[in-house]
């Protein structure tokens, strides 16, 4: 029988060099917009700068595919960690200097931009440590570190935040980011050197091309696939990106720790997700994934029930809550089965491009939902739970409607 010994070296450095990095990058992602949230007390200013955030994110993602399929992963880490370090003690130092929002805007697009372009070398690398037969385990694992570190950031985020302000946590996440790029530096992945072309843009325009041939003739489901989650992200995710603090901070007033809790609820859920997940790879089945989307726009029903002036502040904050917890549980395990479809369903020279064109186009809607879910929180705080109940609604509609594509997903078309 083959070995499918899934903690090898190689993996096993890579998950802890993604626990490190990834737990730097949560508390910072956690604090900064809280600290605007904060210093400005305006949930419109907050959505225009979370949208502009991720617009980067989007970007930097197809870039992101096409470097990771023609360097080595390993390196492409290693000079992001140490990068996103540099750019940290940068905004200290600028930090009440330079007017907050503009300084704000840049850091933001930057962290995000980086992530987007340092996720597809990692969801690449991954079929390339791990036996074909693991790779549902895999990506659990990477889906529980990710999440493990948004259970712990927020949690901490929120007790440094409230307690010492933001300075501990910048130098908290510099620290995390060098000794994850030094980690790193001991990494082997598998790398075969490609002729780089005759330009970056023109390498770039030549593989997305590539990766996009592939898809309209091998796998045109891809498209159906991405077009469900680009929705979903648009009504539902930007929805709770926003909405989660707004509604926690300005609409309850609770205070920084307790928004602590609600992210970090979050991660809990999403570490809960990636174990169910993890061990129970066969009975993921793909049709029914539209059934996890369906649960999704549940919990952001009772989300909206729950801002209702009959609910007390105190029962509406632990319905938020744990309403975060299922919405995380139930949205990793729908992340990792999609995944592994994508990965199984891929050639290896092409997984880097693939995979970073699904996450960037799916999510490329989401800055858009960011930024109207801002101005409707901002005008209509006073019936703020109208906004969460009207996206539940829509979310529902295309829940139903994803359920045939993701049947012709698992049928392979």
């Amino acid at each position: 029988m083959k070995n499918t010994q899934i903690f090898k070296r190689d993996f096993t450095m890579v998950v802890i060099g993604q626990i490190i990095s990834l737990f730097g990058n949560a508390i910072l992602r956690f604090a900064l917009p809280l600290y605007l949230l904060r210093e400005t007390d305006s949930s419109s200013l907050f959505g225009a700068v979370t949208a502009c955030s991720f617009i980067p994110m989007v970007i930097f993602s197809f870039l992101g595919g096409v470097i990771a399929d023609r360097v080595n992963k390993r390196n492409i880490m290693v000079a992001l960690d140490f990068f996103t370090a540099i750019i940290i003690v940068v905004f200290y130092f600028a930090l009440g200097q330079i007017p907050l929002v503009p300084l704000m805007i840049v850091m933001l697009m930057l962290l995000y931009g980086i992530s987007g372009a340092y996720q597809p070398s990692v969801q690449a690398s991954i079929p390339l440590l791990v036996d074909y037969e693991a790779l549902a385990k895999g990506n659990a694992i990477i889906n529980m570190v990710s999440t493990l570190s948004n259970l712990l950031g927020p949690a901490i985020g929120g007790v440094l935040f409230g307690a010492f302000g933001l300075t501990p946590i910048l130098v908290i996440s510099i620290v995390c980011f060098i000794i994850s790029a030094i980690m790193e530096i001991f990494i082997h992945i598998p790398y075969q050197k490609r002729d780089k072309g005759k330009g970056i843009f023109a390498t770039v325009r030549n593989d997305l091309i590539e990766s996009f041939y592939f898809v309209k003739r091998e796998k045109p489901i891809f498209l159906s696939v991405v077009g469900i989650l680009a929705i979903f992200n648009l009504v539902l995710s930007a929805a709770m990106i926003v909405g989660i603090p707004v509604m926690v901070v300005q609409v309850l007033g609770m205070s920084d720790a307790d928004l602590g809790i609600a992210q970090g609820a979050l991660g809990l859920g999403g570490l809960i997700g990636g174990l169910l997940a993890g061990t129970s790879t066969q009975k993921l089945k793909i049709r029914y994934n539209y059934i996890y989307l369906l649960i999704c726009s549940s919990t952001a029903l009772i989300m909206g029930i729950s801002l209702m002036s009959a609910i007390p502040t105190s029962i509406g904050f632990w319905l938020i809550t744990i309403m975060s917890f299922v919405t995380m549980c139930v949205s990793t395990m729908f992340t990792i089965s999609i995944f592994t479809v994508v990965q199984q369903q891929t050639p290896i020279h092409l997984l880097g491009k693939v995979m970073a064109t699904i996450i960037a186009v799916s999510s490329c809607f989401q800055p858009i939902g960011q930024a109207i879910y801002g101005e409707l929180f901002e005008n209509l705080e006073t019936i703020s739970w109208v906004i969460m109940v009207g996206a539940a609604i829509v979310s529902f509609g295309v829940s139903i409607l994803s359920k045939r594509i993701f049947y012709r997903l698992e049928k392979g078309e």
